[in-house]
């Protein structure tokens, strides 16, 4: 792992917008300071002295939490962008066959440094992340994950059925490899790596791969993230291949899928009643604007699982999303409300894209503040110096799809960028 010790950022000084720990809103301190201790905590946060003399830390730029990716796949970097139809379709003729070429070391090794620089570059700090069904990839991206001093949780994509042979794994192998990650990077580096138990989607896998994989993630206290409910082929061929199940969110439920640990992402076409499961169960959603427009798979209705109290992060959803910036995936959010006759604040956006996220994938403990206790990721955003006030900050950070990469990007107070 690369010593950044000496790119460690002690206190930090300038406009910072803190989102509230447990409410989607965000508190401006128009000239404050972050001191953080030699951990990477936060151990102050509050407006400079008017005798202050630390000089401002990223002249123009505004400081907030490190973005948290609530869903993307490692995999699709290099098919970002692939139109190729549908999901159903789109998964056959684009993904599948970019996914094999992850059996290859050398080629897993070289995405997984596009893939973190990427993160880097546009501020996420944290992601729920799926490799392919190749314990190989995982490896690499796990490793180059801890080189690089990113956070996240990665998930072996299990598939023992509905996709090309090379990417099938077996219950049994699939499994075992799964134990062979948790062993070596579930809760590495004080936590900072986690292993998340992935179903693809209840299509990839029989009825013995997710009940093996439910029963993995109670054995161990595992986080779990699959997809639910995208697109109505997809729901109708799920209920032709568990037909004894009443809904889609039933087969998880069925398996031991749902629950507080798990991240669902997606989640367009619910009923309420599934949506009333999910809140009872103390499930997440991982909403994914930009790349539900991409493939036509229709927008959540936000507000569904928002009125339930059920816990909402961002997601670009990469290589189906466009895009690996969070901002981006506000304004989709943003668009995607006013589809469905209602509105979302750039506030509340920005709130789902930091805090949201963190408390999606269970690190409400760790990240996605700025406040004494939690740990110090932190992104500086630029942003024209004739933007002033709280409500044009935010709309900046919200809806200037011209913003470029970020001004830095830091992990427990260590400069990644």
């Amino acid at each position: 792992m690369v010593d950044m010790s000496e790119t460690r950022a002690r206190v930090l000084r300038g406009r910072l917008l803190c989102p509230r720990p447990d409410e989607p809103r965000v508190d401006l301190i128009a000239d404050g300071l972050l001191v953080i201790d030699a951990a990477g905590t936060i151990v102050s946060v509050g407006a400079a002295p008017p005798d202050c003399d630390e000089p401002e830390s990223y002249p123009g730029a505004v400081l907030v939490p490190g973005f948290v990716d609530a869903h993307v796949h490692f995999p699709q970097t290099r098919i970002l962008g692939s139109a190729s139809g549908p999901l159903l379709p789109w998964l056959e003729r684009s993904v599948f066959p970019e996914e094999a070429r992850f059996a290859e070391a050398r080629y897993a090794a070289a995405v997984a440094w596009e893939f973190c620089e990427q993160l880097v570059r546009h501020g996420t700090t944290c992601a729920a992340i799926y490799s392919s069904s190749h314990a190989i990839a995982a490896e690499l991206l796990f490793t180059e994950l801890e080189r690089r001093g990113l956070r996240g949780m990665v998930g072996l994509t299990l598939m023992d059925r509905g996709a090309p042979p090379e990417l099938l794994l077996a219950a049994g192998p699939a499994l075992t490899a799964c134990e062979a990650l948790v062993e070596r990077w579930h809760g590495r580096d004080a936590d900072r790596l986690r292993f998340c138990v992935t179903p693809r989607f209840a299509l990839s896998c029989t009825p013995e791969l997710l009940r093996g994989a439910g029963d993995l993630a109670e054995r161990h206290a595992l986080p779990v993230q699959t997809h639910l409910a995208e697109n109505l082929d997809e729901i109708s061929a799920t209920s032709r291949a568990f037909p004894g199940a009443k809904d889609y969110l039933e087969v998880y439920e069925a398996h031991g899928l749902c629950g507080p640990r798990s991240l669902f992402a997606h989640c367009i076409h619910m009923s309420e009643g599934a949506w009333d499961r999910m809140a009872e169960r103390g499930a997440a959603v991982a909403h994914c604007p930009d790349s539900n427009f991409f493939l036509g798979s229709g927008c959540m209705q936000l507000a569904a699982p928002t009125r339930r109290g059920l816990r909402v992060g961002l997601g670009t959803d990469v290589g189906a999303g466009r895009s690996f910036s969070l901002r981006q995936v506000m304004a989709g959010a943003h668009d995607a409300a006013l589809a469905v006759g209602t509105r979302v604040t750039p506030e509340a956006l920005l709130w789902h894209a930091t805090r949201g996220g963190a408390r999606a994938i269970g690190l409400e403990a760790t990240v996605g503040c700025l406040a004494a206790g939690y740990e110090a990721d932190v992104v500086a955003l630029d942003v024209p110096e004739y933007v002033q006030g709280e409500a044009a900050l935010l709309d900046a950070i919200a809806f200037r799809r011209d913003a470029g990469p970020v001004r830095a990007t830091l992990v427990r107070g260590r400069v990644l960028r």
